[in-house]
């Protein structure tokens, strides 16, 4: 799709990754703003457990469709294939929207939220309607996702911010439109304006692929390429959707243990400080991803240059993060900036020093992804985060037990840990000389 002839340069490929890059730092602005919102509504409280719950949920309900972008990337070069990954997204969407609906059953619903999560029925209520607003999120994060990868195997990632803006400009509108004049509580506003901004991106999205599609469109696949069928397209995908499903499980059982913990109180108040501040590094690596999907080449012409850009990116994003765990600059974030105490500030220094080195391996496990994804060979991946996520919760479960450590410090532990074990997994099938 991109017919440049023109070398791959590093300077190419920051200016490549850096619109992804953009994007994934806007979409983490959301969350904090539609807290914003809710929080100056009425009955704030109830209405942001509730916000939260239907939001959790909501992520469970589209991480099967997560690394649509990815396989796009990887494996739509032609009419055939495009049509074949589209038809499965299309099924795929249709799929985790009924079965999101399903769950939303009044009977269902409230049976497995007040009887095993043992939410108050207030509560439980203004969930399942936050959740009806959010019925259509996943199956337009599908298609948004799969017509982002057509862009970035165009090479036109400016064009998957453009349509992040719109994103952010249509639930900023919706949610203050709702706020001023609506009588939506404030977990229906939350949602809906999450709904209405994820919708309209997944349209102009779709608009701006038209050039790239019809390039597609136009390409016959080559006589040696082999064509995926809806078998292999299953067999190949399936391992990538259960890493987000698997990977976004995590967060809650760690939420968990730190309840149970030692200083349960202060473990669980800082937590989402630390995790805030390293998601700004860790999204840095984390859209690299497409980038190196995109650009490597395909006969892996451009590996080496791909490669030395995201060692170059770990290190960088990582000597960063150390640079604030290490330095007064900690004591500014969790003081200042976030508004902790300075018993939560100094309680959450420990923790976050830790965790300085998983910028750096948040890039590394995304380029052992490529790599593997670029070999269609999947499954690898899946296991790998099903191992990293077994480490960290027999790693707590120990701490609990045995080590004189905080919930945070020993969470913090726990994230490197099982993150190196999952490195060392995929490291070994990289190893292997089909790779």
């Amino acid at each position: 799709m991109n017919n440049s002839t023109t070398p791959l340069s590093y300077g190419k490929i920051f200016r490549f990754w850096l619109p992804l890059a953009i994007t994934w730092l806007m979409m983490a602005a959301e969350g904090p703003f539609l807290a914003a919102i809710i929080a100056r509504m009425s009955a704030e409280k109830l209405n942001l457990a509730a916000y939260g719950i239907a939001y959790a949920f909501a992520l469970v309900a589209e991480s099967p469709v997560i690394m649509l972008m990815s396989a796009s990337t990887a494996l739509c070069h032609d009419r055939i294939s495009y049509r074949r990954l589209r038809n499965f997204t299309l099924w795929l969407c249709l799929a985790v929207t009924l079965l999101l609906g399903l769950f939303l059953l009044p009977p269902l619903f409230f049976f497995f939220a007040e009887n095993l999560l043992g939410l108050t029925n207030e509560i439980a209520t203004l969930t399942h309607r936050a959740l009806i607003c959010l019925l259509p999120w996943a199956a337009a994060i599908g298609l948004r996702r799969f017509y982002q990868g057509i862009l970035i195997a165009a090479h036109k990632t400016r064009r998957v911010a453009a349509a992040t803006v719109l994103r952010l400009t249509t639930m900023t509108a919706t949610a203050l439109l709702f706020y001023h004049f609506g009588e939506l509580n404030g977990a229906q506003v939350g949602a809906l304006a999450l709904s209405c901004g994820v919708i309209i991106e997944a349209l102009f999205t779709r608009y701006l692929a038209r050039q790239a599609l019809a390039e597609i469109s136009q390409k016959q696949p080559a006589a040696e390429t082999k064509q995926m069928g809806y078998r292999e397209i299953w067999n190949y995908y399936l391992p990538l959707a259960l890493t987000p499903f698997i990977g976004l499980s995590i967060h809650p059982l760690v939420t968990f243990f730190l309840g149970k913990g030692r200083d349960a109180l202060e473990s669980l108040a800082v937590m989402p400080v630390i995790y805030g501040l390293t998601f700004v590094f860790r999204a840095l690596g984390l859209s690299y991803q497409e980038v190196a999907i995109a650009l490597i080449g395909e006969d892996r012409n451009n590996y080496l240059k791909v490669r030395n850009f995201a060692v170059g990116l770990g290190l960088l994003t990582s000597a960063c993060l150390t640079l604030i765990a290490f330095t007064p600059l900690a004591d500014f974030w969790f003081r200042d900036l976030s508004g902790l105490s300075q018993n939560l500030s100094d309680f959450a220094t420990g923790p976050l020093q830790v965790q300085a080195i998983f910028p750096a391996l948040t890039v590394l496990i995304c380029w052992q992804r490529v790599v593997l994804i670029d070999a269609r060979l999947t499954r690898p991946i899946s296991i790998a985060t099903a191992i990293e996520a077994c480490g960290i919760f027999t790693f707590l479960t120990i701490s609990m037990l045995y080590f004189p450590v905080s919930g945070a410090m020993a969470a913090s532990i726990a994230y490197v840990v099982g993150r190196l074990l999952a490195v060392s997994i995929l490291q070994r099938s990289l190893s292997k000389p089909t790779i």
